[in-house]
């Protein structure tokens, strides 16, 4: 896996629509909880490809390390063999001191060549090092992303939960006004209410025949009262 496919997975992966997903899902709670375990499963490969890709950069950070230190070493040994043989030199030994200058000219090339090999490492040194910052991020964002998630999925298996206890207690109450007792309570309360009625009405037809007699027997009273008066009258006479 190269390192462009590698930031290139971790951005895609750092762009996933969440809220796309969640729209479409059938079933909230098993959709989202696969969701995150692809998601958790997507952030460790792309936690183990960085990893790498920081490794490599460690290495060749530490390979120009290497070379600047070689150079500065092949540096002292060649200013070493220069002096050696200038010294030598002075003391009329020229073709030894010949011998410490090319030594010290070996040095100096390999010198420069660990200079050279420490420079040509900076431009991708440099490169690598943007690419890692740039996949840290990416896993900053998948991480972020990671975390929406789960929120989302609390947030909306909690709301399912409520929805579906309102569900049931409006399925109850429609079912309470369906078979709704208070109807049949009205019924008997009419039926009740007749049943007043009829003896109001009994009441009321005694009342009317007790007064009708009270009233033939004043009549009668009468009568009687009007015979015994007559028969006085007869008496007297």
């Amino acid at each position: 896996m190269t390192k462009q496919t590698i930031l290139g997975r971790v951005a895609q992966l750092a762009k996933a629509n969440i809220n796309a997903l969640l729209d479409q899902a059938e079933d909230p709670q098993k959709m989202i909880d696969q969701l995150i375990r692809d998601y958790s499963n997507n952030i460790r490969e792309a936690e183990e490809a960085v990893a790498t890709t920081i490794g490599n950069l460690r290495m060749l950070e530490q390979d120009r390390k290497d070379d600047q230190e070689a150079a500065a070493e092949w540096g002292g040994k060649a200013l070493a063999a220069s002096r050696k043989a200038d010294e030598l030199r002075a003391d009329g030994n020229a073709e030894e001191a010949d011998t410490f200058d090319r030594l010290a000219k070996v040095a100096l090339g390999r010198q420069l060549q660990s200079e050279r090999e420490a420079k040509d490492a900076e431009p991708t040194i440099a490169s690598q090092t943007e690419i890692v910052d740039r996949l840290r991020s990416g896993l900053d964002r998948m991480k972020s992303k990671l975390t929406e998630l789960e929120s989302r999925r609390d947030q909306l298996v909690a709301r399912s939960k409520t929805a579906q206890a309102q569900n049931q207690m409006l399925d109850a109450a429609r079912n309470i006004d369906v078979l709704d007792p208070t109807s049949e309570l009205s019924r008997f309360e009419d039926k009740v209410r007749r049943e007043e009625a009829r003896a109001l009405g009994k009441q009321e037809l005694a009342a009317s025949s007790l007064d009708a007699q009270f009233e033939e027997l004043d009549s009668l009273g009468d009568e009687a009262e009007i015979t015994a008066r007559l028969a006085a009258l007869k008496a007297t006479t």
